[in-house]
């Protein structure tokens, strides 16, 4: 493992170049926390430091710092606004906390295996998150592997091995995406009874979703009424039913005028929902207040 020059200088020399090699490790997790070993490596070797992959992993350790998780951990630990998280940041600490407790109450993970699972199964979420991030704002067509690896610090190659290709990825999201929004709809709706306040809570968490959640949902939200290509479109479909079901649930236990179609209601109430992405403006109507007046408009009173 190498991580500072490997010169015949003397040793108060060699102590001073692993110094700088470490402060410079440390400089990466603090402003880059996402970027995985072999990026802060390739960037330090740019830099004049004759530092491995291995190398900047060792040096993480020395420090608790060799997940994407634990590097987050210190920096919400910091204060300043330096060091403040961005939304996509602290919703993947908020998953990876979520983890952890499952973890340890089930204990399925064992020790020697808990790190290598934990590491992957964060850089898994990481991926996901930048890629949300990409395909919000240029598009699928727009969106590239490349450009993702390097977002988060990666090879194009470590993106590869854990998703196959960009469809895959693509997919994956929003596969993620609907399953955030089925367990927020869920948890919202899981202990009332009344039919019409059940319809109300699970507009105000799709809406608190796609306005106020992080990357991934939005890029679900926006695929509830996008136009994709029909081989995309049929691999998505199924996800999007699961949800959508949900509503056909909900809308099924309202009691309603005869003659309503309630396909076309569901319909209605997707559009105005989504709808929302376009037109909310934060400090005004909240969530709940904007669900609270659509559900009155439906139901008359």
């Amino acid at each position: 493992m190498s991580y500072m020059p490997m010169t015949n200088k003397p040793p108060h020399d060699r102590r001073t170049a692993r110094l700088a090699a470490e402060k410079e490790v440390l400089r990466y997790a603090r402003e880059h926390p996402e970027f995985g070993q072999a990026h802060v490596a390739e960037a330090l070797r740019a830099a004049g430091f004759n530092i491995s992959p291995s190398g900047v992993r060792y040096l993480w350790q020395e420090h608790g710092l060799e997940t994407t998780y634990k590097r987050l951990k210190a920096l919400e630990r910091s204060s300043g606004p330096e060091f403040e998280l961005s939304p996509n940041q602290r919703e993947f600490l908020r998953r990876g906390d979520v983890s952890r407790k499952l973890a340890r109450k089930t204990q399925r993970r064992t020790v020697a295996g808990s790190a290598e699972t934990e590491a992957t199964a964060e850089r898994r979420q990481l991926i996901l998150a930048a890629a949300a991030q990409l395909f919000g704002e240029r598009g699928y067509n727009g969106a590239s592997v490349r450009d993702l690896a390097q977002q988060v610090g990666l090879l194009p190659g470590s993106v590869y091995h854990h998703f196959p290709s960009k469809e895959e990825l693509f997919v994956e999201v929003h596969r993620e995406g609907f399953r955030q929004l089925i367990a927020d709809v869920e948890a919202a709706i899981g202990r009332e009874a009344d039919p019409w306040r059940r319809l109300e809570l699970a507009c105000t968490a799709h809406i608190h979703a796609l306005v106020e959640g992080n990357s991934i949902s939005t890029v679900t939200g926006v695929s509830l009424f996008s136009l994709h290509e029909p081989r995309l479109k049929r691999r998505l479909q199924g996800d999007r039913d699961r949800y959508e079901e949900i509503f056909v649930r909900l809308i099924g236990d309202l009691e309603l005028p005869g003659g309503i179609d309630r396909t076309l209601l569901r319909m209605f109430l997707f559009g105005a929902l989504n709808w929302t992405l376009i037109w909310f403006r934060p400090g005004k109507k909240k969530p709940q207040e904007i669900a609270r007046q659509m559900v009155t408009m439906i139901r008359g009173h």
